[in-house]
């Protein structure tokens, strides 16, 4: 098990040369330190944003929300993998995923959730002019790209039925 107070930072929006560099001093100690999981984790990170910028249509730069839909997805790969592992009663390996999963998720902006949630949809609802469930689409494809690296997408997708049921 890792040490979060050795050095996560606060999650905060940085810009790509900021989250490089966190990674790399993190990785650092993560090495000093013997952490294997922590160290697999952020290697994992760096690969994977490695690819993404590698990507022919990312011209070799990644812009911020780029960094955050990459750093989401590793963050669902792990929790997906965590609940099989726990379905499948193999709590050794489920538990690794978590270990990666706290470690990925210090990386990501705080998301936006419940009342905080709601009163950022609302004024999309309105610009939409959605006004019911049969809006569910159209107020989706605004909401959900105004949300990306502001909030996850179920919970999008929850509050705005949520909103448009009421």
């Amino acid at each position: 098990m890792w040490n979060s107070a050795l050095t996560i930072h606060s999650s905060t929006t940085m810009s790509t040369e900021t989250l490089d560099a966190r990674l790399g001093e993190d990785l650092k100690s993560a090495m000093r330190a013997k952490e294997t999981v922590r160290l697999e984790a952020i290697r994992a990170i760096r690969t994977a944003l490695t690819l993404e910028k590698s990507n022919g249509s990312n011209g070799g730069t990644l812009t911020e929300a780029q960094e955050v839909a990459v750093l989401q997805r590793l963050k669902k790969q792990r929790q997906e993998s965590a609940d099989i592992f726990n379905q499948q009663n193999r709590a050794d390996l489920a538990q690794v995923e978590e270990e990666q999963l706290a470690v990925i998720s210090a990386y990501l902006p705080a998301m936006l959730e419940g009342a905080e949630l709601d009163a950022a949809l609302q004024p999309l609802l309105a610009q939409v002019g959605a006004t019911g469930p049969a809006d569910f689409g159209k107020a989706m494809g605004v909401c959900s790209k105004a949300m990306a690296g502001k909030a996850e997408g179920k919970a999008v997708a929850d509050a705005v039925k949520r909103l448009l049921s009421a």
